[in-house]
């Protein structure tokens, strides 16, 4: 766009141009473009440059924009004196330096953790004093703990254990031995099945080669969707969406594994025992469904999903003669998601079961369980997360997630007895046997320990002569005779010259 001084109401402007040459630069411009051509009319011009002064590519004489109030005449306008664009964020400086997050053997230069001087605290009478009656204590120095940054195969690993200890914990079985090996879950897997997903929750494989062929995906499409499904151009012959469905049903009747994997036939199966229970069903086939290979989990995705929407369209004709929807869906595709390496007897039955529950609950049961994705995650984070470490202390302030063992009624009266009456009892010994204290503060403290734990304070003072032992009584010795006041008779009161008026 050339640029040229002009005068507006006797004043100069320089490095500007009217309104209407710049619809006749821009007009030229789109017309001998090979995107526009010369269709491109004036009108068109000006509605574009309108969009410019909105968008602040232009402003006039004065500086204002963001309307669209432009015309072809003879207004002058001028480009900004800056970008229009956003700014990017500003990369840091060199002389900053980046913080990196150090390592377990990377402690601060110059500083030891190990030389930090920390204060030990011990748990005196009058420390006890301070923290239980009027609230207030002395806290240890501490010191911070580095973790070390997880890699991603550290993460993967968090995920496949603990996805593993959730799926034998919902199963109720003692040890995940006697249905899976773990050696065959892949750990990747599980990662890819969470996290690679499109809106829909479809999981995105990276093997491009892996992925359904466009034609089965089509016929899918056009039965799930059925009768709108005029994009596909399908013909309409009589018995059309049979002759389809047999093309799904012959590709994925030649696989030569099930969806579900001759691996995981025995986690399927055991999940049968939980169909009473909905919620407890529905969490097992969540996490079972994510240790699938990706590639047989999005097949299962889209083909149970299919299945489900056929057996409800009321509008898609009878597939068969004989057999209703829902039913045919069920026997034909039960082998194709669920079976066992060596073909049983009860396989066709348990199947069946299952496929029926997979149809009921598919979106549910084929999504990304939230709560153990939730758990895991804040898992990960704590263990990246700086701790502190208090002197004296064996463990860490944020203590990572951690299972416990249940234990019997009188394990749990003996610890409770051995692990705080012992220390209070201790404590209250101290007290008692302080002579720095004078009696009354020591009777003061005791009657408080007595008040906040009285079964300690019982069985150290079971009767109040034990209690009396502390305080003994001193015997009160009369004061001795002035005798020399008896010597003097009684002196009556005389006046003196003070009192005389």
């Amino acid at each position: 766009m050339p640029l040229r001084k002009h005068r507006c109401r006797f004043k100069s402007y320089e490095h500007c141009f009217k309104a209407s040459e710049a619809v006749d630069c821009l007009h030229e411009l789109l017309g001998s473009n090979q995107n526009f051509g010369p269709e491109v009319t004036r009108n068109q011009t000006v509605k574009l440059l309108k969009k410019f002064l909105k968008n602040h590519v232009i402003e006039d004489i004065k500086g204002r924009w963001g309307k669209e109030d432009f015309q072809d005449d003879g207004r002058l306008y001028r480009f900004p004196p800056s970008s229009p664009l956003k700014s990017y964020p500003k990369k840091p400086s060199c002389g900053k330096e980046v913080i990196k997050f150090p390592d377990w053997n990377e402690p601060k230069a110059g500083i030891s953790q190990e030389h930090i001087p920390v204060k030990a605290v011990t748990m005196n009478s009058e420390m006890w004093y301070k923290r239980h009656s009027i609230a207030i204590g002395e806290v240890s120095a501490c010191k911070l703990v580095f973790r070390r940054e997880l890699t991603q195969t550290n993460i993967e690993e968090i995920w496949k254990s603990q996805t593993l200890s959730r799926l034998q914990k919902v199963l109720g079985l003692d040890s995940l031995d006697e249905v899976l090996d773990a050696k065959l879950v892949n750990s990747k897997h599980i990662v890819q099945n969470a996290y690679s997903v499109n809106k829909q929750g479809i999981v995105i494989l990276e093997d491009k080669s892996k992925e359904l062929p466009h034609w089965i995906l089509s016929a899918m499409k056009c039965l799930a969707n059925w009768p709108s499904c005029s994009d596909l151009k399908q013909p309409t012959y009589s018995g059309f969406e049979r002759d389809v469905f047999k093309t799904i049903v012959d590709y994925f009747g030649q696989m030569k594994e099930p969806l579900l994997t001759f691996h995981f036939f025995d986690v399927f199966v055991s999940v049968l025992a939980l169909l009473q229970k909905h919620s407890k069903a529905i969490e097992a086939l969540q996490i079972s469904c994510l240790l699938l290979p990706p590639e047989n989990r999005k097949r299962l995705q889209l083909l149970v999903r299919m299945m489900a929407r056929i057996s409800l369209n009321k509008d898609l004709p009878p597939l068969s003669e004989s057999v209703r929807t829902r039913t045919l869906m069920v026997q034909t595709f039960s082998r194709c998601i669920l079976c066992s390496k060596d073909e049983m007897d009860l396989d066709e039955l348990l199947a069946a079961k299952l496929v029926s529950f997979l149809m009921d609950n598919y979106q549910e049961i084929l999504s990304v369980p939230i709560a153990l994705k939730s758990s895991i995650e804040d898992h990960v984070v704590n263990l990246q997360r700086v701790q502190i470490k208090y002197a004296g202390a064996d463990t860490d302030v944020n203590f990572p997630p951690s299972f416990c063992c249940q234990i019997s009624t009188d394990e749990f009266e003996y610890q409770r007895a051995t692990g705080s009456q012992e220390p209070l009892a201790a404590l209250l010994e101290e007290i008692a046997m302080n002579k720095e204290i004078s009696v009354k503060d020591k009777k003061k403290k005791l009657k408080q320990f007595q008040k906040s734990y009285p079964e300690v304070y019982r069985v150290r003072f079971p009767t109040p002569e034990t209690e009396a032992v502390l305080f003994p009584e001193k015997t009160k010795q009369k004061p001795p005779i002035l005798r020399w006041a008896l010597k003097k008779p009684f002196q009556p009161f005389h006046r003196t010259r003070s009192f005389r008026m």
